[in-house]
């Protein structure tokens, strides 16, 4: 099976990491980076999965943060990467490199990024990001808006919301997507008051009852795609897996319910049980080369 480097540097995964024996054989494996996000790793092993079992070829995952992973495609260091989120999450990122990278296609449309609360907390208290500035919800929010990696894109978007909002008072909470997950499971049970910052598509989303709160100002954007980023010339080195890379789109519901499955059981069940579960998509994807 696929090999993954976690919790490396992306320099040290690809300047000094090894390549198992039974990846060391005729051809190269194609280098596929992903940033530990739900999403990113579920399309990322299912990728990899189709392409070591239907294309033959092997894969080497390598794990790092967002900017690196854009650093290396960029360089040619990574063959790809599937989860550029565009035009404005990442558009940072993306501008460094848009002259040394091709865009395969677009793994899901119709993402969202936003600030969610509890369904519990009445719509007519909070149901935009304006309703922040009242005293009485500051104060039952605890001056706090629960955030996620300082070089996520996301809180970029949130930082500028902010101060587009003048919430002054309010504190942006950098954490991880595991310590913003904690701080919801905890507040749910209690039934507290919370503010974080979210994404669709997330598994989140079908374990708890959230909402978005209305972004009038649009400061933390609108619906985008996410998108496949290659190295210059990997279509024409592998055209087979560029192929399968061009094809392959997941529905957003398929893919919020195969990342709660995979939080319910495992990333590789959760793969197994996707390819199970749509042969005819798969198949469409895999085209004529497998």
């Amino acid at each position: 099976m696929f090999k993954t480097l976690a919790t490396l540097g992306l320099a040290a995964a690809l300047l000094g990491g090894t390549v198992t024996s039974s990846m060391a054989e005729d051809a190269k494996p194609v280098k596929i980076g992903w940033a530990a996000w739900s999403d990113a790793e579920f399309v990322t092993k299912l990728a990899a999965k189709l392409i070591e079992t239907k294309l033959n070829q092997k894969v080497e995952l390598v794990q790092a943060d967002v900017a690196p992973l854009y650093q290396g495609v960029g360089r040619g260091d990574l063959d790809a990467m599937m989860m550029a989120w565009l035009p404005q999450t990442h558009a940072d990122y993306y501008a460094k490199v848009k002259d040394k990278v091709e865009t395969l296609g677009t793994v899901y449309d119709g993402a969202k990024l936003g600030w969610v609360v509890p369904d519990y907390i009445p719509a007519d208290q909070i149901g935009s990001i304006e309703d922040l500035k009242k005293e009485d919800v500051q104060k039952k929010l605890s001056g706090t808006i629960q955030g996620i990696d300082p070089g996520a894109g996301l809180m970029r978007l949130s930082e500028k919301a902010v101060k587009d909002y003048g919430l002054d008072g309010y504190k942006l909470q950098i954490s991880s997507e595991a310590g913003m997950l904690t701080t919801v499971d905890r507040a749910e049970r209690g039934e507290k008051w919370f503010v974080a910052t979210a994404w669709s598509p997330h598994w989140m989303f079908g374990k708890h009852k959230l909402r978005y709160l209305d972004d009038p100002r649009k400061s933390l954007g609108e619906a985008e795609h996410v998108d496949i980023l290659a190295r210059k010339d990997f279509k024409s080195d592998n055209p087979k897996v560029a192929g399968f890379l061009s094809r392959m789109k997941l529905p957003i519901p398929d893919l919020q319910a195969a990342m709660f499955t995979a939080q319910e059981t495992s990333y590789d069940k959760a793969v197994d049980k996707y390819i199970t579960d749509h042969p005819d998509q798969v198949k469409s994807w895999i085209g004529d080369e497998g």
